[in-house]
């Protein structure tokens, strides 16, 4: 029995139709595009009790979802998230999909920044550290940037820092019917893979960091249909992003390729160099010291390396051009000024 427009059935066939679906997934079926939306829409309203919403995760803690699955739980986020009126057609998002256990610093947060610093509109969007001590949203919380879902003031952002930061659970306010149960579960779940693919604003371009091969490849064949322009990264020995550390994968619409730290000029770099110390703290310490070129030559380098990624993403410039762009906007300051201007905008 199908199980599209399942909000159209009344409250007491609900929870009729999620044991049929239960009991589908059970004998190893997979959900088609719209019966997934249809099944997360009616979870995110509160319609399924909490034992089968526990019991639907589970599924997907013992395989991932497919490509369907995920587009169809992808679409039901966004249909059911603040809109942020923001013109991102131009506009590129940075954003790595966490739990690959680096405890890296905020390096897709700088690169962001220094993205903004060298002419490109970007429009972020991150959350709390899952999996690591310092998430996007802990660090800029940490340093003074307050979170908004107010159109005027996320345009104001945009046009004088070209940069706007949006925290996930002011755009996606239906994830709070599960995030008891996400917490009590204690493990990443699917929700988990939806984040990076679930910016509200729908930025024309991508660059996203996976924490594993398959992982990866999921998001490439996911990104194909989704509009957008974009790169999918993966360290080689574990990292969400470009580490420097060894080889990365790089997949985009036209692009299946291996990176090394060569390619961008540089020598390999150590683990322990990219490690974001035991706190938040520390994290914007080191967030800080890149901006004001005194953090180590890894930490620059690695940001540098990612902004290059991103920019030749947005710009379709040969790498070289784009590692240049992002050197400049870092070492000249235009990063730091961005950053000092998006702090000053958010406080107006």
């Amino acid at each position: 029995m199908s199980i599209n427009n399942v909000l159209l059935q009344p409250a007491g066939a609900l929870p009729h139709l999620m044991k049929q679906v239960l009991n589908r997934l059970r004998t190893y079926e997979t959900l088609s595009r719209e019966e997934a939306k249809e099944v997360l829409l009616a979870i995110n309203a509160g319609y399924v009790n909490e034992h089968q919403v526990t019991a639907f995760m589970s599924v997907y803690m013992m395989r991932r979802p497919s490509i369907a699955e995920l587009s169809g739980f992808r679409d039901a986020l966004l249909e059911q998230g603040v809109v942020p009126g923001l013109e991102a057609v131009e506009a590129i998002d940075i954003v790595g999909t966490g739990g690959d256990g680096k405890n890296t610093f905020n390096i897709s947060t700088l690169s962001a920044i220094v993205v903004a610093g060298a002419g490109y509109k970007v429009i972020k969007h991150g959350n709390h550290g899952a999996t690591s001590v310092s998430g996007s949203s802990d660090v800029l919380e940490y340093l003074g940037y307050r979170f908004t879902t107010e159109a005027r003031v996320l345009n104001r952002q945009l046009e004088t820092a070209n940069i706007t930061f949006l925290h996930a659970p002011l755009f996606h306010p239906a994830m709070k019917r599960v995030a008891h149960i996400r917490r009590n579960l204690g493990v990443r779940t699917f929700f988990n893979l939806l984040g990076p693919v679930s910016n509200p604003a729908q930025p024309g371009f991508l660059l996203l960091g996976a924490n594993s091969l398959p992982v990866a490849r999921m998001y490439h064949y996911l990104l194909q249909d989704a509009g957008q322009e974009y790169r999918v990264v993966y360290s080689l020995d574990g990292y969400d992003e470009l580490s420097l550390t060894g080889e990365a994968k790089l997949l985009g619409p036209a692009t299946d390729r291996i990176l090394s730290p060569a390619d961008f000029g540089y020598a390999a770099i150590a683990p322990q160099e990219l490690e974001a110390g035991d706190g938040v703290q520390q994290a914007a310490t080191i967030f800080k010291a890149v901006l004001d070129n005194t953090a180590t030559r890894a930490q620059q380098q690695v940001v540098i390396a990612n902004s290059a990624l991103a920019i030749q993403c947005r710009s379709g410039l040969p790498l070289a051009d784009c590692m240049a762009q992002a050197e400049e906007s870092l070492r000249s300051g235009k990063a730091l000024s961005v950053f000092q201007q998006l702090l000053k905008t958010t406080l107006l």
